[in-house]
Parts: structure tokens; sequence; C-alpha cells
């Protein structure tokens, strides 16, 4: 699960690096810790009706605080393990 934060949006994607694809791709404009807990529970649930339950978190070099830990948080409530 690699997390990209940009100055307006914020972009999760779950890679398989073995088959070197994409498994899923979601994207959410706005910055709020709020969207992004939101971003997480949705990104979790889509990969549990894909059968996809543990991951790992890459935060692309971001600090896991604010933001990047409520993604976290969000991704945990919704079903995935990371």
């Amino acid at each position: 699960m690699a997390v990209y934060r940009s100055n307006k949006a914020f972009m999760i994607q779950l890679i398989d690096d073995g088959k070197q694809e994409t498994l899923l791709s979601l994207s959410m404009r706005g910055k709020t810790i709020e969207k992004a807990k939101a971003l997480g529970i949705e990104v979790a649930k889509k990969a549990v009706k894909k059968g996809i339950t543990n991951v790992v978190f890459d935060r692309g070099g971001y600090r896991y605080h604010g933001s990047i830990k409520a993604v976290a948080d969000g991704a945990r409530e919704g079903g995935l393990a990371l």
C-alpha cells in the first residue's frame, strides 16, 4: 500500500511487487485528517472485496503522523492488516 500526498490530494495504490502491477488505486482531493482516514477506510473495503487482507504500508518517506497516520488508521479500521 503506497501512499502519495500532494499539496491538494492523497493517492493510494495497492501494488503487487512480484507481478509488477497495480491492483487498486484511489485518490481524493482535500488534505484533512478526516478525508485521509475516509480514504484509508475506502481502500480497505475495496481491497477486502478483492481478497486482499494483508499489506505493507509504504509511507513514501513521509513522517508517520497526521494525515499519513490517519490513512493507516482508516485502513486498519476498514479491515486491512498493516
